[in-house]
């Protein structure tokens, strides 16, 4: 874990909105609820804790480049699903395959501790969103 820091109650405010969430916030989604509640918050201030919070072991950050960090209180191994339309993440409830990890080791001369798989495609509102303006489209372009 990482070092230790003093608590406060921003951390704190920070940690139980992403524990309460099951969104994967973003930073600045964190940010917009609780600066309602904490004026004197910056996004430094929420970034820092975000960090620490990160470091400390008590969440995951997901790295998709400077503007799409998104953050997980479930710590414990699973997989994820993001919809490459809306930037949907959402938590997959499907084992995790722990002898993935032991096929590696036997092709490797690695010692693997854990995985991590995302998923990519379109999520059920997207690809419902889809569908009439397809049908619609096919329709259109039919010979009688």
């Amino acid at each position: 874990m990482g070092k230790k820091h003093k608590r406060s109650k921003q951390r704190d405010s920070i940690l139980e909105l992403v524990r309460s969430t099951v969104t994967h916030p973003t930073a600045s989604w964190i940010y917009d609820q609780l600066k309602k509640e904490i004026s004197s918050l910056s996004l430094g201030t929420v970034y820092r804790n975000l960090n620490i919070l990160t470091e400390q072991g008590v969440i995951r950050k997901f790295d998709f480049g400077s503007t799409f960090d998104r953050y997980d209180a479930d710590i414990s191994p699973h997989y994820h699903f993001c919809c490459e339309r809306c930037g949907s993440f959402v938590d997959l409830e499907t084992p995790v395959d722990e002898g993935l990890n032991k096929e590696i080791e036997k092709i490797t001369d690695f010692k693997i501790s854990s995985h991590r798989i995302e998923f990519y495609g379109l999520c059920d509102k997207c690809l419902n969103a889809r569908k009439p303006r397809e049908l619609v489209s096919s329709q259109r372009f039919k010979k009688s």
